[in-house]
């Protein structure tokens, strides 16, 4: 399976955008999908997760501001980031957790390979 995000770029503090992921691959299950985050300096962290049953995570310092929600007949998760501050600027990762089904039965962490969002005036 491969990830491909889409959707990062510069915004002005207070600003909206959405972020896509879109898992390509046959024969596969995507399980949890996620978005990470890794800021120059800091260690990469979960921004927002979603099970295939749509049950949500969340970092606190998102909470109310962004929204995880996926397309499971597209295989794709989407994160709309609303309010933006500087601190949100970041490389932004997804993640997902495949499962290659009953007859291989192997599980893997894909990710994709990153999109940058910058919160700057």
């Amino acid at each position: 399976v491969q990830l491909q995000a889409s959707g990062g770029g510069l915004v002005q503090p207070g600003g909206s955008l959405r972020l896509s992921c879109a898992a390509s691959g046959s024969g596969v299950i995507i399980n949890d999908m996620g978005w990470y985050r890794e800021a120059p300096g800091k260690q990469r962290e979960l921004v927002a997760s979603i099970t295939r049953a749509g049950n949500t995570n969340y970092v606190d310092s998102v909470k109310g501001r962004f929204t995880i929600s996926r397309d499971n007949a597209k295989n794709t998760v989407y994160l709309q980031m609303n309010s933006l501050k500087a601190e949100d600027t970041a490389v932004y990762y997804c993640k997902a957790d495949v499962w290659t089904g009953w007859d291989t039965n192997v599980v893997y962490v894909a990710w994709g390979q990153g999109t940058q969002l910058t919160v700057s005036s």
